[in-house]
């Protein structure tokens, strides 16, 4: 395969077993796994982040950075997101981490004038500005309101002409619910919430998700950032609520969460309009608890050989 020049350096389109590889949020959750997964692919990584023991420490957010190496590959997972802005500055910050931050690292490759062969951009399903919905797929429109899903919409679009102005391969990578061990986030919430057994379903806990093993993420990026494309990624299965807190509750020794009849949920959840931002239910939380939002993920199956463990066969805590 002939190589590709981009400025002063030679970038290869299909990366070697050891090539370099430039990790961002390998601090985070999802980027701890990714880390192991590259580590075990033989791969020299460069970490770069906020955190002092990273190889590279750079706030994103309001610096770019100074690369002196080129990378065969990019894998972009730092990002802000498990929070609800309660201010037109909070709101910002998913911009300035989410879109500016990208932008900064990108430009710290045209500054070094030497352009990475691959970028995995680590995106989510937040895009699509869905509450309900099945099997969603990769071209519906992207139509997120939150701060969140349109600091991701706009990031993805950066990086698709950035990348394509420079000839770089682009992957990204729309998640929904990351499960594994130590999870933040809405999973984290609820798994603190059934060890303190104040946990319950609602109406049976029968609305169904997506979610994905993060370990089934870590272990695709290789094959991904060689491939490009759009995907979401899930574990096939979309397990119900009442689903997910069985095997929590499980792992956890756990007796089985108790049900809420939906009838007293919707009376606490209108109670819980009038209270504000303390309530730990209303109207809004309600219908999104109780709705099935599921993604379709076959165009990774198809692409890239995706063969996910089921969430609620692999589920440990311990």
């Amino acid at each position: 395969m002939p190589a590709t020049q981009h400025g002063f350096c030679v970038v290869f389109p299909h990366q070697p077993m050891s090539s370099k590889v430039l990790l961002t949020g390998a601090s985070g959750f999802l980027g701890q796994h990714l880390l192991t997964a590259l580590s075990n692919g033989n791969h020299d990584i460069t970490t770069i982040g906020r955190q002092p023991h990273l190889h590279l420490v750079c706030n994103l957010a309001s610096q770019v950075p100074q690369l002196l190496s080129p990378f065969d590959m990019v894998v972009h997972a730092a990002g802000k997101a498990h929070t609800v802005p309660k201010t037109a500055a909070e709101a910002a910050e998913f911009d300035a981490v989410n879109v500016q931050g990208t932008k900064n690292l990108c430009r710290a490759f045209d500054n070094m004038g030497c352009w990475p062969a691959a970028f995995v951009f680590i995106s989510s399903v937040a895009v699509y500005g869905r509450d309900a919905g099945e099997m969603i797929a990769e071209n519906h429109p992207l139509e997120g309101s939150t701060p969140y899903a349109k600091s991701k919409i706009a990031a993805e679009a950066w990086l698709a002409q950035w990348c394509g102005q420079h000839g770089i391969l682009l992957t990204i990578l729309r998640l929904p619910l990351l499960v594994g061990a130590n999870a933040p986030g809405n999973l984290g919430s609820m798994v603190q919430a059934i060890k303190r057994n104040q946990y319950a379903n609602i109406g049976g806990g029968t609305a169904k998700k997506s979610m994905v093993l993060a370990i089934d993420v870590a272990n695709c990026i290789e094959k991904a950032a060689a491939t490009g494309g759009v995907y979401n990624l899930t574990d096939g299965v979309h397990p119900s609520f009442a689903q997910l807190a069985q095997a929590i509750a499980q792992s956890l020794g756990k007796s089985p969460p108790r049900n809420i009849p939906l009838i007293l949920a919707t009376l606490l959840a209108t109670l819980g309009n009038f209270m504000g931002s303390t309530a730990p239910i209303n109207s809004l939380k309600l219908k999104k608890i109780t709705a099935t939002l599921t993604f379709d993920d076959q165009e990774a199956v198809r692409a890239l050989g995706w063969r996910p463990h089921p969430v609620l066969d692999s589920f440990t805590l311990t």
